[in-house]
């Protein structure tokens, strides 16, 4: 029988290991693999300490409560006040940045018009959402194991078309902050630490292993992919690295490329949503039913609406909606651990500059 330990990595890696990864290799390419190694190494470490942060907090807070209701319980109204809006409307994001490339990827494989797949793609999403956090965490699994299979007959098929030439070491400045709204956005898993300890029932005490096992799988997967995507596309890679693999390494190879993709987003999109509406009917105390139709329904009518761009989307959430989120973490951990405090202001100043600069690029101030 598998332990609940690997169903909580699972659930937690499955819901890290997201969209992001799909826009890592193009960043890397446009801003160069230094650049994109710093980033990952720094504000993957800054992103693992808030992540450990967050575990804390909900060990030692009443179970049934997420981000808002951490930030009431430790900074009264107003924080939980931000901490919904910044939760509501992140999750939402991630959501439908999920939907953009999801739909795309199902698309491609199925050769159905995109709007058509991404309907398709977001009423499979709907039906899990609905059955609960049991059989995600089952899916999650398996959907990890998948996911290494899929990595791994990639790379083989790969290997006679690998030109490490391809790799580009040149740093752009130009591109120097591009990475900072992906790469926060591609490990941040916030909203599933509590959906790990609850899974994790009896065997809580070992959340903080689970949290770091978790990021040590997503760095490694983070660096792979990037490396052997850049080294077989070089300049010709797109947005979402997979259509350069289907046309380099043809049918067979591109076909499991997209499968992989579709496995991977799906994952995370039910996990995500699972939360949100668990943050909508715990926290909020909504109805479940309207919950739910707020978490599903909020991110296809966005999407239907035209907002379809997948790097802007993940940019915007990763940098300001995630670091709002990662500030209230940082508030909240001061306060239970007074003695710490001094760990918590240079976050503070990242995430702070990181929103700010996504403001000023976003709206091209």
């Amino acid at each position: 029988m598998i332990s609940k330990k690997v169903y909580s990595t699972a659930i937690l890696a499955g819901s890290i290991i997201g969209g992001g990864l799909f826009a890592l290799p193009y960043i890397a390419n446009q801003s160069g693999l230094f650049i994109m190694a710093f980033y990952l190494l720094i504000l993957g470490s800054f992103a693992l300490a808030i992540h450990l942060m967050m575990a804390e907090i909900a060990l030692k807070s009443p179970d049934n409560k997420r981000l808002p209701g951490f930030a009431k319980l430790h900074l009264g109204e107003k924080g939980e006040k931000v901490a919904l809006f910044s939760n509501i409307f992140g999750i939402l994001g991630t959501t439908l940045a999920y939907l953009i490339l999801g739909g795309e990827f199902l698309s491609t494989i199925t050769q159905l018009d995109v709007t058509l797949a991404t309907l398709i793609y977001f009423l499979a999403g709907v039906i899990l959402i609905i059955f609960g956090i049991k059989i995600i965490s089952k899916i999650e699994l398996w959907g990890v194991v998948l996911f290494f299979v899929c990595l791994f007959l990639i790379f083989f098929k790969a290997i006679p078309f690998l030109d490490f030439s391809n790799l580009n070491i040149a740093t752009n400045l130009n591109y120097l902050f591009l990475p900072y709204g992906p790469v926060l956005f591609s490990f941040w898993g916030i909203s599933m630490v509590p959906e790990a300890e609850e899974l994790l029932d009896k065997k809580r005490k070992s959340l903080k292993k689970i949290v770091i096992s978790s990021f040590l799988i997503c760095a490694i997967v983070y660096s792979l992919f990037i490396g052997i995507v850049l080294a077989i596309c070089g300049g010709g890679i797109t947005e979402s690295s997979l259509d350069c693999l289907r046309g380099v390494l043809g049918g067979e190879v591109g076909f499991i490329a997209l499968a992989f993709g579709i496995l991977t987003t799906f994952t995370s999109y039910i996990t995500v949503g699972l939360t949100l509406q668990k943050i909508l009917w715990f926290d909020l105390k909504l109805n479940k039913h309207l919950s739910t139709i707020i978490t599903c329904g909020v991110p296809i009518t966005l999407f239907l609406l035209g907002i379809n761009s997948f790097i802007s989307v993940i940019s915007f959430v990763g940098a300001l909606l995630f670091g709002i989120d990662g500030i209230l973490i940082l508030l909240i951990y001061a306060k239970i651990k007074k003695q710490r405090r001094f760990l918590v202001y240079p976050l503070i100043i990242l995430f702070i500059l990181g929103g700010l600069y996504e403001i000023i690029n976003f709206f091209n101030i």
